[in-house]
């Protein structure tokens, strides 16, 4: 079902009450409404990054004082898959601070690592920037099922975060790790300065991609020191969980993942996510770079709202 802005403004703008009664029939609908998927989101190559992305402490643009790491091979990363799995996620996300997918030796010790990972049960998911068709092939075929590449925000504010890739590369990316295969992961980044406009036109945009992201990230900035944001006030609230009850509306079956941001927030307000909608995590304690909750905290929460860790169909755990 593809929705005008003007729809999607309509039901972003429903009075709290019956936005959330909303968001809730479609997860009833369409999801285990007591699951919650489990990931671990590992930064494999570090900082150094050629992108200008205003909110990230990565780029090579900014001051901050992020110190670059090479790319982490294979045992390494193995050790943290390892732990992840033993800590309870069954997804592993790899991300690496590259504009583009090198080729050569980089790329062969990657796909190694994605085989290694894979076999040991956890679902794969990488984030490494633009990738051509051959090389999202190799992934798919070493074991990857997903491929994360936001679209961070809305087509007319995007000018303002990032000046070093146009917004259509971004869409043209998408497109190619879809057709090859893999399941697509794209949300963005709510706080950053834009308009509730912009809110829902970045919703627009993703809800009617045909088909739709399986997952869908939606981050609170972290404004992180030495990046253009780094003065930027945290998001509302209320208005962070307007985003997260419409995304779960306007696409039901999506994961819709409460992704950075969760350390700032508190227990009643991660809980308002997971009720308007919101069905997956990050543990750990980082995410890339940033902070993120305890572990044992994240499972405190959970039970203490009776919600369970959801697996995916294949994934043994």
């Amino acid at each position: 079902m593809s929705y005008t802005k003007e729809e999607i403004r309509a039901i972003h703008d429903l009075p709290l009450t019956t936005l959330i009664y909303r968001a809730q029939q479609a997860h009833q609908e369409h999801q285990d409404p007591a699951g919650v998927q489990l990931c671990t989101l590992k930064s494999i190559k570090t900082g150094a990054c050629p992108e200008d992305c205003a909110y990230c402490p990565q780029s090579a643009h900014h001051g901050s004082d992020l110190k670059p790491e090479p790319l982490l091979d294979t045992d390494t990363i193995l050790k943290d898959a390892r732990a992840a799995k033993e800590g309870g996620a069954s997804r592993f996300c790899m991300g690496a601070a590259w504009r583009r997918v090198p080729r050569g030796k980089q790329f062969d010790s990657l796909l190694e690592t994605v085989s290694e990972v894979s076999a040991l049960g956890l679902e794969v998911c990488c984030t490494l920037g633009t990738i051509e068709e051959d090389q999202a092939t190799a992934l798919k075929d070493a074991g990857c099922s997903v491929y994360n590449h936001n679209i961070d925000t809305s087509r007319e504010y995007y000018g303002k975060i990032i000046t070093t890739r146009t917004f259509d590369e971004r869409l043209d990316n998408l497109r190619t790790v879809r057709e090859v295969g893999l399941q697509v992961c794209s949300g963005g980044i709510i706080g950053m300065g834009e308009t509730k406009e912009d809110r829902i036109a970045f919703l627009h945009e993703l809800s009617n991609m045909a088909p739709y992201p399986d997952s869908v990230p939606i981050n609170a900035l972290i404004p992180c020191k030495g990046t253009p944001l780094e003065e930027q006030k945290f998001v509302d609230p209320i208005e962070f969980v307007r985003v997260i009850a419409t995304a779960r509306i306007l696409m039901p079956k999506s994961m819709v993942r409460l992704s950075a941001g969760r350390a700032e927030m508190s227990e009643e307000l991660q809980a308002m996510c997971f009720v308007a909608g919101a069905n997956s995590i990050f543990l750990g304690d980082k995410l890339l770079t940033t902070e993120n909750p305890d572990r044992d905290a994240d499972f405190r929460l959970l039970e203490k709202l009776g919600l369970h860790a959801w697996e995916p169909a294949g994934v043994e755990v």
